[in-house]
């Protein structure tokens, strides 16, 4: 009786150790949770912009992102280039960038301004409130989340394993992205992003 109850134990900790990988790097989400929703942002393209305008996606890519940040900046052209890959024409996947920095630098005109100078190829969306950036735990810039047909996270953390100018050897986004579009869960579900920290304001 004594043997099998500590295989008893042993076993549901086994289990809870799998487990406890999810949310290891963000105190607000874990790997299979709702991916919380946006409604009514202002984009660089002069429109609002919701989750759900994007029902027709498999797949939606969130960064987290801003103009303030030297190592947002650097990722731009990697993220402008996996956006043309995945997210062009009428393709399965959308790549929303959303930023909730709110200094002068970062307000909706000058993104108008990054955007239009950058070309980007993906959704530019400013959230004010800073309420999405919150209820995504999104701490650093860039920092990425992978939605699939159900919206639930499938993946965040870190685009890849080496930052501009090196050459990644570890392509997580791409990866987690391939991995929904086939229904499948990821290799590797969750890193760590680096970057910027997102400026939160204390009083929110």
């Amino acid at each position: 009786m004594f043997t099998r109850l500590v295989c008893v134990v042993l076993f549901t900790n086994l289990v809870i150790g799998a487990q406890s990988t999810a949310g290891k790097f963000n105190r607000a989400l874990s790997i299979g949770d709702d991916a919380p929703a946006w409604v009514e942002l202002p984009g660089t393209d002069g429109n609002k912009h919701a989750l759900a305008d994007l029902k027709a996606k498999d797949v939606v890519v969130v960064v987290f992102i801003c103009n303030s940040c030297d190592y947002a900046a650097a990722y731009e052209d990697r993220l402008i280039a996996f956006a043309k890959k995945y997210a062009s024409g009428e393709g399965k996947v959308a790549v929303v960038a959303i930023n909730v920095n709110t200094i002068a630098e970062d307000r909706l005109d000058k993104m108008k301004e990054r955007a239009k100078e950058k070309e980007f190829p993906f959704t530019y969306v400013f959230d004010e409130s800073q309420k999405i950036g919150k209820l995504y735990g999104a701490m650093y810039t860039p920092e990425f989340f992978v939605l699939n047909k159900a919206r639930k996270v499938v993946y965040m953390g870190a685009m890849d394993d080496r930052s501009p100018p090196g050459e990644p050897k570890l392509h997580y986004l791409e990866n987690a992205v391939e991995a929904a579009l086939k229904n499948e869960q990821p290799n590797i579900a969750e890193t760590q992003a680096r970057g910027c920290r997102v400026r939160y304001a204390k009083t929110r």
